[in-house]
């Protein structure tokens, strides 16, 4: 259904009965008629309230690069998009196909040394990844805020600079998943996407509008950006660097992400002329979409010209079986990374997860 059709008086009224079956769903869970299981180890669940893009995988990403070494973790994710059903713990010949493009990307970024399972229910998820890997004692669990049927140790909860939760609305009218008031669940809100250098008052508003608790830390993120990397590193033969290239060389942006903005606007800081084509959200390229960027990029009449993709799409681009050789030495993507507003009177991001598992721990 095109949302967009319909009329506003509509959509608010779609919103008004949407939100009040998913409020009626979080009652049940507070007044214990919905059970939540408990788990003997520290589960740390990352999600948001909006659909679209947060910035959920690199969060999990940066999380597993400052505890990997602390702790033996897992990802547990629901595999969005995946071929198959029910738990499938990710291998060496795993697809994007088989796990989903962002447990893929996970997997493949860490070089299979941890372990990363799809499982549209969690609990089993948990179950099985614990079975077949006892040593396992911090699991994450990527996009599961609303999955409430899992009682979570820490509670990670994602909004958007640009387009914050409390200017949001409800589906189909807005982008909100829940009601603004399921933030009370966070232990931890991180406003991501945050520009290079945000002004004190900016962040005071921020925090005055979330209206959190006292127990919950509010952190500041940011993306930052490494240099290309070639799909096929085999193929090609000339990387390129951004800042080297002028107005008479091409890029030609192709994204299919919740949210490219910041991934377009990063491109258009540079002096080279840019071209962009845009996809649905976790899109998978068909023959006829491979074709239409082929033949842009054939039209492109520049004395360099080079497609830049983002590190999500990456995944699904190379193990498509349309994508053309021609094409390969060509073809590179943005690794995208994330980094933290820290100010010493404040506690860290990891320090903040990790002041809940302790204080989890000396409740038990």
């Amino acid at each position: 259904m095109n949302h967009k059709l319909l009329p506003k008086y509509l959509l608010i009224a779609l919103s008004k009965l949407y939100g009040l079956g998913v409020t009626f769903r979080n009652r049940l869970f507070d007044w214990k008629i919905l059970k939540q299981n408990e788990f003997d180890i520290p589960i740390v669940v990352i999600g948001n309230l909006a659909v679209g893009g947060t910035g959920k995988t690199p969060h999990t990403e940066y999380i597993i690069t400052e505890l990997r070494y602390q702790y033996n973790l897992a990802v547990i994710s629901r595999g969005y998009k995946r071929e198959t059903k029910g738990f499938v713990l990710a291998t060496n010949h795993s697809t994007p196909k088989d796990i989903g493009d962002e447990p893929y990307q996970i997997y493949n970024k860490f070089f299979g040394e941890i372990p990363v399972a799809v499982c549209e229910d969690r609990c089993h998820g948990i179950r099985e990844v614990r079975r077949l890997n006892p040593d396992i004692n911090l699991i994450l669990l990527d996009d599961a805020f609303q999955h409430r049927y899992v009682k979570p140790t820490v509670a990670i909860l994602l909004t958007e600079f640009s387009r914050p939760l409390f200017y949001d609305h409800l589906l189909p009218y807005g982008r909100l998943r829940e009601p603004i008031e399921g933030l009370n669940r966070a232990d931890i809100v991180v406003v991501t996407k945050c520009p290079e250098q945000i002004k004190p008052m900016e962040s005071r508003i921020f925090i005055n509008n979330l209206k959190t608790f006292p127990y919950q830390h509010i952190s500041f993120s940011r993306y930052t950006y490494g240099q290309l990397v070639p799909l096929f590193p085999e193929k090609s033969y000339n990387i390129p660097f951004l800042d080297w290239l002028d107005c008479n060389d091409v890029i030609l942006a192709v994204s299919g992400i919740g949210n490219p903005r910041p991934f377009v606007k990063y491109l258009k800081s540079f002096q080279f002329t840019l071209k962009i084509t845009t996809f649905p959200d976790h899109h998978n390229f068909t023959r006829k979409d491979i074709d239409i960027i082929l033949k842009r990029f054939n039209s492109l009449d520049a004395q360099s010209k080079y497609i830049v993709t983002t590190e999500k799409d990456a995944v699904r681009l190379m193990n498509n079986p349309y994508f053309p050789c021609e094409l390969m030495p060509y073809i590179y993507y943005l690794p995208i990374a994330v980094e933290f507003e820290e100010t010493p009177k404040e506690l860290p991001f990891i320090d903040a997860i990790k002041k809940c598992i302790e204080k989890a721990n000396n409740n038990n």
